[in-house]
């Protein structure tokens, strides 16, 4: 038994992608880190080297630019924007999409619901497109800001029944996708291994994040059975366009 998944044009414009190219390839932007113009110029050089669409956002929210991003991005790549968002002040009605987000593996209130309850007639009334998405936070070797920012702790990653059974309760949950992250800067990204068992277990697509820097660790992911790449610090810190292009190939294990 699982629960009954809705989808909207964004999502299924992604999934499309990823039964097409083998896996999808997402490109993520924080407003906090770099001004829009520096985002939509690195956005740029992604969309030139391969990735699918874009997640922008972060923890903090704290320069009140998320909106000029993705305005920015939109307009430099005319690819899709998918909002990424730590809290509500990360709602704007600029981008295509929002994964709304539950920390599923936490037990904070404020992440599993309380952000959400505020959010919830925002986004109906900007009518961005939500995708209902189980947020999983694995141990990649280092406390990073989601960590430190939500207060709970991560998933082991040496004991994949527990986060299939997190899975599982999402399935049943009625969420339309598993995002299990590593969080930025982690040193190891999702053990395959992880990965391998959730997707033996569940049907969700899974969105795989976190400490990917190299193809090899992108392959390993997909190979795993991720439908969907992450890789933010990579890129933001100064990859090369080839770097990105290797990454991309490793992803799109089918080629148009």
């Amino acid at each position: 038994m699982s629960g009954t998944m809705r989808h909207g044009p964004v999502l299924d414009r992604l999934l499309a992608t990823a039964r097409r190219r083998g896996a999808c390839y997402l490109v993520l932007l924080d407003p906090d880190r770099l001004a829009p113009e520096e985002n939509a110029s690195l956005a740029e050089r992604a969309a030139e080297a391969g990735c699918d669409a874009f997640l922008v956002g972060g923890s903090l929210a704290m320069r009140d630019s998320t909106a000029s991003t993705v305005r920015a991005v939109r307009k430099a790549t005319g690819l899709p924007v998918v909002l990424f968002p730590g809290n509500v002040s990360f709602v704007t009605g600029e981008a295509d999409a929002i994964l709304f987000l539950s920390l599923v593996s936490g037990r904070n209130p404020q992440f599993l619901i309380g952000e959400h309850v505020v959010a919830a007639p925002l986004i109906r009334e900007i009518g961005i497109e939500p995708i209902a998405t189980a947020y999983l936070l694995v141990d990649g070797g280092s406390v990073t800001s989601v960590e430190f920012m939500s207060g709970t702790r991560p998933l082991p990653p040496g004991k994949p029944g527990i986060a299939v059974a997190h899975a599982m309760a999402a399935e049943l949950l009625g969420f339309s996708m598993l995002f299990f992250d590593a969080g930025s800067g982690a040193q190891h990204p999702v053990p395959p291994e992880l990965i391998a068992a959730v997707r033996a277990a569940v049907d969700l697509p899974i969105i795989a994040g976190g400490g990917i820097r190299t193809a090899e660790a992108a392959a390993a992911a997909v190979e795993a059975g991720a439908t969907f790449i992450v890789t933010g610090d990579v890129v933001e810190k100064g990859a090369s366009p080839e770097l990105i292009s290797e990454i991309a190939r490793a992803v799109h294990v089918r080629d148009e």
